[in-house]
């Protein structure tokens, strides 16, 4: 059985640094991207970074980029997203997701991921 588990959210203040990791399981997600959303209250999920199989590809959406950091740890299956300089807008549900895709590249599109986390809450206080 597929398993994607994210770990790592929480309550910070703005300017704080927070660490999500993912871990997945029931396929060998070394040989495949992953990739990290997030949904906000009344908003529709969107993208917030994404990494090829072996790490040599990466992709940020633009409200994250130079800010957040997305990594992959292939003899682990796990992924981690390093976000400092938190702010307000940065709040939401984080999910982690795995890419369809063998040795594919990193994308932005959700349907390029078919296994999906539970999600865990960021709220970044102001």
């Amino acid at each position: 059985q597929v398993q994607v588990v994210e770990s790592g959210g929480g309550l910070v203040q703005a300017g704080d640094s927070l660490r999500l990791s993912c871990t997945a399981s029931g396929r060998t997600f070394s040989r495949y991207p992953m990739g990290w959303f997030r949904q906000a209250p009344g908003k529709e999920r969107e993208f917030v970074a994404a990494i090829g199989w072996s790490g040599g590809t990466k992709r940020y959406g633009d409200s994250v980029k130079g800010r957040f950091t997305i990594s992959k740890d292939n003899a682990k299956n796990t992924s981690s997203l390093q976000m400092n300089s938190l702010k307000p807008e940065d709040t939401a549900v984080y999910y982690c997701a795995a890419g369809r895709s063998l040795y594919g590249r990193a994308t932005t599109r959700r349907d390029d991921y078919d296994y999906w986390g539970q999600g865990t809450q960021v709220t970044v206080a102001s």
